[in-house]
């Protein structure tokens, strides 16, 4: 099993990173029911973010079509978020497999992106995925939007005091994420940073 804060595996596991001058918004756990208000925010400061999906939340109905219409990427955040480490490799296997298998059913385009659940991984995992043909793709800014409703002013500080060349940002489909998402993408262009798709 390996640990988030373990740098050396953070290189190992991105095999996908952005340029010097830039960095990705990626959000987890979705569909929710704020991705509406995530894409209006994301239109209109053109921005492109790369979605990781729940396939238990992903319906007809959910605007998985305006996500990709409008430039943003779609990835398997596995099947219902269950600690992938606490599984076998074919309870493993299943639960990546299946998300994407729903994913590319509903949305019709294929998904090449994965990122486990809570960020935890072993060697089964990375089986797992390879044989699915996925990239995985983790991140070095938590913004713990998750802990945050009461204070969601943290939520920014946590992304703009901590981002550097090459981060991918993590974030949530959150009512608190929402209220901040325009003056976390102000302080990080004002950083002099851009936003990029992997």
């Amino acid at each position: 099993m390996y640990d988030l804060q373990d740098s050396r595996w953070l290189k190992n596991i991105n095999q996908v990173r952005p340029s010097e001058h830039e960095v990705v918004l990626t959000f987890d756990d979705g569909p929710s029911r704020y991705l509406d208000e995530i894409l209006d925010l994301l239109q209109a400061k053109v921005v492109p973010a790369l979605f990781f999906w729940q396939s238990r939340l992903l319906h007809d109905q959910r605007p998985w079509q305006r996500v990709l219409t409008e430039g943003h990427k779609i990835g398997s955040h596995a099947h219902n978020h269950k600690n992938l480490v606490k599984l076998d490799r074919q309870q493993q296997y299943e639960q990546v497999k299946s998300s994407v298998k729903q994913i590319e059913a509903i949305t019709g385009e294929p998904v090449r992106y994965f990122r486990p659940p809570f960020g935890r991984y072993n060697e089964d995992t990375m089986a797992a995925i390879s044989q699915l043909g996925l990239t995985p793709v983790m991140w070095d800014i938590s913004s713990y939007d998750w802990e945050l409703k009461a204070d969601p002013s943290q939520i920014i500080c946590n992304v703009a005091n901590h981002v550097r060349g090459g981060s991918i940002i993590l974030l949530h489909e959150l009512a608190q994420t929402v209220t901040v998402l325009p003056e976390i993408i102000d302080k990080v262009r004002d950083q002099g940073f851009e936003f990029t798709m992997i």
